[in-house]
């Protein structure tokens, strides 16, 4: 990093991992909604994002390669054995030494509320003690709560997250006390931070709970939570895909 450039002059990129490959719903990033696909989707929230200098997507398949220079986008091929989202972008960031902040976004989140991106570049600019930012909402419905897809967090007074994980935290040990966050799967890194992420083995916890952010536990990152009220869609099953089609419907 360019020390000498002022926080205003740090510039960041929002990149996008999008991989074929996926256990629950193969294929996903080219499925496609009144002619566009899930990843175009994305692209175009990406690209609303006013303090973003650059948006990548971060690929390992020829097919969305193309389809992504079909509509227009900023595509790069990336290593098919990447283990995690962070690493694949870790893989483009390398390649580009004009940017401090990295954005991962991810490839099925199609209606990621552009501010709260937007936010989470302003956070990282304005606090230098701080190796990531994140995002979550708190819910309610008990479906979610102890639904294993939806990851959970808690964090403390300052915003900053204590632990993530699949299962319901806190644990209601005392009825109506307890409050319950869902954590939103953006990232935004420090680059430097993402590439000593990325060069790091994954973690025990990483690996019990397939969650990439409890990597950054282990090398002591302080992650920063912002709370937002907007829901997003990750579409990781068909139904999740079938809920999107209904609401772009409306």
């Amino acid at each position: 990093m360019n020390t000498s450039l002022k926080n205003s002059e740090k510039k960041a990129a929002i990149i996008i991992p999008a991989r074929y490959n996926s256990s629950r719903l193969n294929g996903k990033p080219l499925l496609e909604v009144n002619g566009k696909t899930i990843i175009q989707y994305v692209y175009e929230r990406a690209i609303m994002v006013k303090n973003a200098q650059a948006v990548i997507v971060a690929t390992d398949d020829e097919r969305i390669y193309k389809k992504c220079v079909e509509f227009g986008a900023n595509v790069e091929m990336t290593d098919i054995n990447h283990k995690s989202g962070s690493d694949r972008i870790g893989e483009v960031a390398k390649r580009h030494l004009d940017f401090q902040y990295i954005i991962n976004l991810q490839g099925d989140e199609p209606l990621i509320n552009v501010e709260d991106v937007e936010k989470i570049i302003d956070t990282l600019k304005n606090n230098k003690d701080i190796q990531m930012v994140t995002l979550a909402r708190e819910i309610f419905d008990k479906y979610e709560i102890n639904n294993p897809n939806v990851v959970k967090c808690v964090f403390d007074k300052n915003n900053n997250a204590i632990y993530f994980s699949r299962s319901p935290i806190p644990y209601p040990r005392n009825e109506n006390n307890a409050k319950y966050y869902a954590h939103i799967g953006i990232y935004g890194y420090v680059k430097e931070s993402l590439i000593s992420m990325i060069e790091t083995q994954q973690s025990m916890l990483e690996k019990i709970e397939s969650l990439e952010q409890l990597r950054a536990f282990d090398l002591g990152f302080k992650i920063k939570i912002i709370e937002t009220n907007k829901k997003t869609l990750g579409i990781d099953t068909l139904d999740d895909f079938n809920n999107f089609k209904e609401l772009i419907k409306i």
